[in-house]
């Protein structure tokens, strides 16, 4: 008779629990409309900057504070919990990719352009030479004092780039100064835009 009444409880829960998730998925689509309905009405055209991008996503979310506030609940999710919060806020937007909604694609691609330059600062790092990956360009990559493995693309002509142009086992365990800024590009395999850091200069230590 115990086994009985726990297999019942057991399976209460589970109810309970598919039936939360359910409401959860219904209010997030909910959500997720809303959104794009707000953002389709918007003047898209007139958003000229990332600033004013990032400005009407969030006036569109703000305007369902009450839907988000339901999904919140729904996932049991904290309200004052920061990054849970901000999973949510992900996952919309993977919905509103998924729903191939326009205004939202084409507000996305705006926010995720630098306002300034492609440029996101420079720099320089040392560590010792390990090798050069081939993938699409060639990538310098360096062991830093941490023991933490570095990659740099190597885009165009630096001084001493004709010392890695042949065979570089003779460079191996070598000390390297590399100055470098870094770019914004689009890595196809990746479906995304990424900043990584492309070679200016390399220097022997």
């Amino acid at each position: 008779m115990t086994r009985f009444f726990t297999l019942l409880a057991l399976s209460i829960l589970f109810f309970e629990g598919a039936k939360a998730q359910t409401e959860a998925i219904a209010t997030q689509k909910q959500l997720t409309d809303s959104i794009c309905n707000c953002l389709t009405k918007t003047d898209i055209s007139k958003i000229t900057n990332k600033q004013q991008a990032v400005g009407v996503f969030t006036d569109c979310f703000s305007k369902k504070t009450d839907l988000l506030m339901k999904l919140a609940d729904e996932k049991k999710v904290n309200p004052t919990d920061q990054q849970a919060m901000r999973q949510i806020g992900i996952d919309v937007g993977k919905d509103l990719f998924k729903q191939n909604c326009e205004a939202f694609t084409k507000i996305s691609v705006i926010m995720a352009k630098s306002e300034e330059s492609k440029e996101e600062g420079n720099g320089t790092s040392e560590g010792t030479f390990l090798r050069i990956n081939l993938k699409g360009f060639n990538y310098l990559v360096i062991k830093d004092k941490n023991s933490i493995e570095r990659s740099f693309i190597w885009l165009e002509h630096f001084a001493g780039s004709e010392k890695f142009m042949s065979a570089t086992g003779q460079l191996a365990g070598k000390k390297l100064k590399i100055g470098w800024h870094e770019i914004e590009v689009y890595m196809p395999e990746a479906k995304g835009y990424y900043t990584i850091k492309e070679i200016l200069s390399v220097d022997f230590l």
